[in-house]
């Protein structure tokens, strides 16, 4: 069982790969982000998973709002986060994205001492996603990962696409001495991973590590199924938004398309109905083990890393 009643709803924006085509409402610029995250948090987020995007020439034709891993975007859209939630008067936890694919090492790194967010994703293993692409996080990086999130006193969220992944998880905790317990967010539905089903939640739910907190997502057709299963077995956390899917429901046959806002409300609507009370930014805080730093606003540039 969890170990609050109160539970962290978290919003990912956008992703690597959603397109306004799939949902007119993905943001894409840093400014677009910053008006959703307000919003999102005003309607009961914590935390707030952030990628960015930025127009690039791409074999000879630009593609509006394709992925990156740009520190000027990720500079962009944390400073523009930071102003609008400081405007606004609400608080909720930047949690910024390493995984950047094809992308080199320290692309994937740099953001991280430059911006000091208070989580970062950590994907502890390579997988043929949707068995498509190579879904690439080497042993290499993983070890210079570990002791980024370590020296900046990031909390990591270790993202559980199967049942090995929380092995790998235990691995770098215990060579890189990372604070535990962990942070454990199941990834349910992906194509070559686990599927998402209620009884592979319960299976991973029971290989967890003493103490970790968790939450889950799912993608795609398994959203709702995986939220009313994380509920029903305690989870610490629900994860919704655009990035993992792009359907809200259906109405006389055809898709209603989600809005990250219509995603996070009903995250927030299910979890009362559950009997759980949602999180403030402060209470997700407190249950990960996150001490607020006033001074994450400082800016440093990444220094070396070590194999």
């Amino acid at each position: 069982m969890a170990k609050s009643n109160k539970i962290i709803i978290q919003c990912c924006l956008c992703g690597a790969g959603t397109k306004k085509a799939q949902a007119p409402t993905v943001p894409y610029t840093a400014a677009e982000l910053a008006e959703q995250v307000v919003a999102v948090a005003k309607a009961g987020a914590s935390v707030v998973h952030i990628h960015v995007r930025e127009d690039k020439v791409v074999n000879g034709e630009m593609q509006i709002g394709y992925k990156s891993m740009g520190l000027k975007p990720f500079t962009d859209a944390v400073e523009a986060c930071r102003e609008a939630c400081k405007a606004a008067g609400v608080d909720v936890i930047i949690n910024l994205t390493t995984s950047g694919g094809e992308y080199e090492d320290y692309k994937r790194l740099q953001h991280l001492s430059a911006l000091k967010p208070e989580m970062c994703s950590f994907d502890p293993n390579t997988i043929n996603w949707a068995n498509s692409y190579i879904f690439e996080n080497s042993p290499r990086f993983l070890n210079l990962l570990s002791q980024e999130v370590v020296k900046n006193d990031i909390k990591p969220e270790f993202e559980v696409f199967d049942t090995g992944h929380i092995d790998s998880v235990m691995y770098y905790v215990k060579k890189w001495n990372i604070p535990q317990p962990p942070h454990i967010q199941f990834i349910m539905g992906v194509g070559g991973s686990m599927p998402g089903t209620t009884e592979n939640l319960a299976f991973l739910v029971g290989k967890l590590p003493a103490g970790a907190t968790w939450s889950v997502s799912g993608i795609g057709k398994c959203h709702m199924p995986m939220m009313l299963a994380g509920l029903a077995l305690g989870c610490d956390g629900l994860r919704v938004g655009l990035e993992d899917n792009v359907v809200y429901g259906y109405e006389n046959g055809e898709k209603i398309i989600a809005t990250n806002l219509m995603l996070v409300e009903r995250a927030v609507e299910l979890s009362k109905l559950a009997g759980r009370e949602i999180a403030t930014a402060d209470e997700a805080r407190e249950l990960l083990g996150i001490t607020r730093n006033c001074l994450r606003d400082e800016k440093t540039m990444p220094t070396t890393y070590k194999e």
